[in-house]
């Protein structure tokens, strides 16, 4: 599949709240997963030294990269505990998963070291001003996953594109862990993935793009590419506006 990289790059302009030094160079949004960064109660280190390796390099050609993290298995298990000891509302479980993105986002954004932001993003609508190449993000409030953080950072910087790493290269027509005969989609409308994954956010949710985010995106004429984050081969080949596996939802 070859994208259009009119519509994965963008440049950042001067007069939104977070902002860049050299605003002309290629930036990207990328969503990655808690799936990749811990992987059954283990810290996935092999990826990570990778895909600090990776970013690093196309930080030296001159790009900038928002990387939003999200809770993954870490997140679910923490809920599952929760609803194991007591009876915690929707609000409660969304809590305690922010609370893990958070630290997902802090091992991110200290292994980088200088090359990024000294902080977290933790609000994508409050001001910020950097000169650094990387900006790591992570879970704002309840009722919001990370994907939808990415949406509003995307808005903000007028992106065409959000890549979504994940833990399956494809969104498929039904359920793969359920289905033998799930049909992998290499591209799919909104309103056809919309109707796959409903319209209401569950904490804790392992969906390719949550509802809420989708919904927004949607609506914003966003694109959003749902790759394998694993198979960092293949991440590169996005960045550079080569031929990929993965789902377009546009």
């Amino acid at each position: 599949m070859k994208p259009d990289p009119k519509r994965i790059r963008f440049s950042l302009s001067l007069h939104n709240h977070l902002v860049m030094a050299h605003d002309s160079s290629e930036t990207f949004v990328l969503s990655l997963g808690g799936s990749l960064i811990s992987v059954d109660g283990k810290i996935d280190d092999s990826f990570l030294k990778k895909f600090i390796s990776l970013i690093t390099a196309q930080v030296r050609q001159g790009r900038k990269f928002i990387i939003v993290c999200g809770g993954g298995w870490t997140c679910r298990e923490y809920n599952r505990a929760l609803s194991s000891i007591a009876k915690p509302n929707n609000r409660e479980l969304d809590f305690l998963g922010i609370e893990v993105t958070r630290l997902n986002a802090n091992l991110v954004r200290l292994a980088f070291g200088n090359r990024a932001h000294s902080e977290i993003v933790v609000d994508p609508t409050a001001p910020l001003r950097t000169n650094k190449s990387i900006i790591i993000g992570a879970g704002w409030k309840p009722g919001r996953s990370t994907d939808y953080d990415a949406v509003l950072l995307a808005k903000k910087f007028h992106a065409g594109t959000i890549v979504n790493l994940t833990n399956t290269s494809f969104v498929y027509n039904r359920d793969p862990k359920k289905y033998s005969d799930a049909r992998p989609l290499r591209e799919i409308s909104w309103k056809e993935y919309r109707k796959l994954v409903g319209s209401k956010w569950v904490p804790g949710s392992n969906l390719p793009f949550d509802p809420i985010a989708s919904k927004l995106a949607h609506e914003s004429g966003l694109r959003v590419i749902v790759t394998n984050g694993g198979r960092l081969d293949n991440l590169k080949k996005i960045l550079d506006g080569g031929r990929f596996r993965g789902t377009v939802i546009d």
